[in-house]
């Protein structure tokens, strides 16, 4: 039997209960936690830092500042740049970081999990390409900023 780095969450803290039910898949919330665990077990052992502390600065690098919304006005439709409020701000960094491991394929989901959530804290890889993406739109559609209002 393999040994791991036990990685144990501090009490269940919420935002990995968040992470794990935008994990889970057709209710298998026992998989999406074994998923996480893996996942933070390699972080632990490959970073050798806290796997806390590389979770906090993935999300916080891929966290959106600006997004842009579609909004049709006489006819026409326009991309209106708008900030993004905090809870959105969570969700979308969750729903990319866990698309670019799913998008990922060869290895196991916490092998790409935690090569995802590592580059991430590092301010590379998919999640940061999309959030980048994201930010040169709302600042190429700035002019439309004055539409907001409507």
């Amino acid at each position: 039997m393999q040994k791991r780095a036990n990685f144990i969450p501090q009490d269940s803290n919420p935002l990995y209960e968040k992470f794990i039910n935008y994990l889970m898949q057709r209710g298998k919330k026992t998989v999406a936690r074994r998923i996480f665990k893996d996942a933070m077990d390699i972080i632990s052992k490959k970073t050798k830092e806290d796997p806390t502390k590389v979770f906090n600065k993935a999300l916080d690098n891929v966290k959106p500042q600006m997004e842009v919304k579609p909004k049709r006005i006489g006819g026409a439709v326009y991309q209106i740049p708008r900030e993004v409020n905090a809870n959105r701000q969570i969700t979308l960094a969750f729903r990319w970081l866990i698309g670019a491991a799913r998008s990922t394929k060869g290895s196991a989901m916490a092998d790409r999990l935690a090569r995802e959530l590592m580059q991430a804290a590092e301010g590379q890889g998919s999640a940061i390409k999309k959030k980048e993406d994201t930010h040169r739109m709302a600042a190429a559609n700035k002019a439309f900023a004055h539409y907001a209002r409507y």
